[in-house]
C-alpha cells in the first residue's frame, strides 16, 4: 500500500477522531469508546474506499454505509462532516434539539443511508441494499459496520446465510472486535468464540485485521472489494477508546460524559497520535 495514501488516511483518522470529541461535547452523554474503536475503518471507508459526492448524494451508484452499532455514529457524523456533507459546526449541537445530529443514525441527516440503533439490524438492511443493487443493475458496494457484541442478536446470522444464498459478493461485513459491551467483555457476557469461523461457515470470504493498522485496513478494503461470488467480512481488532488513554479498554465509556478537562486531554492526546 502506498505510504503516501496511508499517511493521508492516518491523518483523516485523526480528523474524525477529533470530530467524535467536539460532538460529544463536555457533560453531554455519548459513546467515545465505540467511536473511537471503528474510527481508522471509518475514516478509510469515506476517504479511500466507498464513491460517494455531498453535492450529489443520491447519485444512484453511490456506495452504500450503514453503521449497524448506532451508538457509534459519532465517528460516522465526524467522517461526514469532513467530507463536507454538513458544516463541521454542526457536530457541536450534536444530542441537542432540533439539531440533524442524534444519538443514534436518522435518514434525515444528510449522508445517512438507514435508520440504526436497534442493535442487529444493520446487515439484514444491508442485503436489501445489495440485493437492489443487483435487481437495479447498479455497480455500487454495501458496507455494514457491526459490533462484536451485536452479534449475539440472532437477526445478524439469519442476515449472514441470506447474503450468503444470494451470493452478494457487492456486500461487505466489518466486525469492529474491540471485546468490550455495555458492561463488560464481551467474552465474559456473551462469549460467540471464533468469529472468523463462523463468517467462514456460513459461507463467507473472510479476512482478519488490526483494525488501528491503517495499511492492513486499506488493504483489506481492497481484497473485500475483489472477491466474487460470495459476500465478504472483515473482523477488525480494535481497541475501545484507541487514541484516548484514558478510555481505552475502559467499559465505563461506552456510554459517557465527559468534563471540560477530560475533552481537553482527549484532544491533545488524538494530535500527538
Amino acid at each position: 500500500m502506498n505510504q503516501e495514501i496511508v499517511s493521508a488516511m492516518k491523518e483523516k483518522a485523526r480528523a474524525v477522531r477529533l470530530g467524535v470529541v467536539d460532538a460529544l461535547g463536555v457533560d453531554k452523554r455519548g459513546h467515545l469508546g465505540g467511536s473511537m474503536s471503528c474510527a481508522d475503518i471509518v475514516a478509510a471507508l469515506y476517504f479511500h474506499k466507498m464513491r460517494h459526492d455531498p453535492k450529489n448524494r443520491f447519485m444512484p451508484d453511490r456506495d452504500r454505509f450503514i453503521m449497524s452499532k448506532g451508538h457509534s455514529v459519532l465517528a460516522q457524523y465526524a467522517a461526514l462532516a469532513e467530507a463536507g456533507y454538513f458544516p463541521k459546526e454542526t457536530l457541536l449541537k450534536t444530542k441537542t434539539l432540533g439539531c440533524i445530529l442524534q444519538g443514534h443514525p436518522e435518514r434525515e441527516t444528510p449522508g445517512v443511508e438507514a435508520n440504526t440503533g436497534s442493535l442487529g439490524q444493520g446487515l439484514s438492511i444491508g442485503v436489501g441494499m445489495a440485493l437492489a443493487g443487483r435487481l437495479d443493475k447498479l455497480n455500487y458496494r454495501t458496507w455494514v459496520v457491526l459490533g462484536d457484541g451485536e452479534l449475539a442478536e440472532g437477526q445478524v446470522w439469519e442476515a449472514a446465510t441470506a447474503a450468503s444464498a444470494f451470493k452478494l459478493d457487492n456486500l461487505t461485513a466489518i466486525v469492529d472486535m474491540n471485546g468490550i459491551q455495555a458492561v463488560g467483555r464481551t467474552c465474559d457476557r456473551y462469549n460467540l468464540g471464533n468469529i472468523r469461523g463462523k463468517f467462514d461457515a456460513f459461507g463467507w470470504k473472510t479476512f482478519e485485521i488490526d483494525g488501528h493498522d491503517m495499511a492492513q485496513i486499506l488493504q483489506a478494503l481492497d481484497d473485500a472489494s475483489e472477491v466474487g461470488g460470495t459476500p465478504s467480512a472483515i473482523i477488525a481488532r480494535t481497541v475501545k477508546g484507541k487514541g484516548v488513554s484514558f478510555a481505552e479498554n475502559t467499559p465505563a465509556y461506552h456510554n459517557n460524559l465527559l468534563t471540560k478537562e477530560q475533552q481537553e486531554a482527549a484532544r491533545r492526546e488524538i494530535m500527538a497520535m
